[in-house]
């Protein structure tokens, strides 16, 4: 195929996703139809089905590229580059710090797709497994990369410092991931409904700080007063 026509038809694909995009930032992706993608891009059904076979491919693709807008391996690994083993309370609060200036420069368009993608996971999580393995190991959500590399940091903080921690590295990387979703939730909802019992409450520096506080406390750590 000529170079000209791979690129118009990358670009047409990329028009795709982006307008998928586009409407999972305005309904759930459990209800998203082809017809939507049809009618946000403009193009005919019979156009639509010359770029991708399915909407779940369209799906595969727009998380492919969420995923590699929003890396944080680099900003990761600066804070463990710098980590050291007598003040390891300073690099939960940085982690924490780091996940919270994340949070709030991807916007909650970003953030109502990735809790959209949720409800699908626990909709239809066949479906949602579909998609995930057609994903390469590059390709996957940021935030996996994160775990691993914070779980063996605490590994290496607890074997270094010899600590007793109340709660295993396994229970405390699932209190944080089931923290980050709250987080990522709360303020999705204070940043959506303009209602005075809600507004402004859930700041995500502040979630992520009392996050940090509470991972600290469970490795056995002190707290900041």
């Amino acid at each position: 195929m000529p170079r000209v026509s791979e690129e118009y038809y990358e670009n047409k694909r990329r028009e795709i996703v982006d307008a998928a995009y586009r409407v999972c930032t305005r309904k759930p992706i459990t209800s998203l139809e082809m017809k939507d993608i049809i009618t946000e891009t403009g193009y005919s059904h019979g156009a639509i089905y010359r770029y991708y076979k399915d909407l779940d491919e369209i799906l595969k693709d727009l998380v492919i590229t969420i995923n590699a807008n929003n890396k944080i391996d680099d900003r990761l690994e600066a804070i463990l580059a710098k980590a050291k083993p007598d003040k390891w309370e300073e690099t939960i609060y940085a982690i924490c710090g780091m996940l919270a200036d994340y949070m709030k420069e991807v916007g909650t368009d970003l953030l109502k797709v990735s809790i959209y993608s949720d409800m699908l996971a626990m909709a239809d999580p066949e479906r949602a497994m579909n998609i995930a393995s057609r994903l390469g190991k590059d390709e996957q959500s940021p935030l996996l990369y994160a775990t691993v590399a914070t779980e063996k940091f605490l590994k290496d903080v607890i074997k270094a410092n010899k600590l007793r921690p109340v709660s295993s590295v396994d229970e405390i990387i699932q209190f944080m991931i089931v923290n980050y979703h709250g987080i990522q939730t709360g303020y999705v909802l204070t940043e959506c409904f303009k209602v005075p019992h809600v507004e402004g409450k859930y700041k995500p520096e502040d979630m992520f700080e009392q996050l940090a506080k509470s991972v600290i406390l469970m490795m056995g750590g002190k707290v900041k007063k």
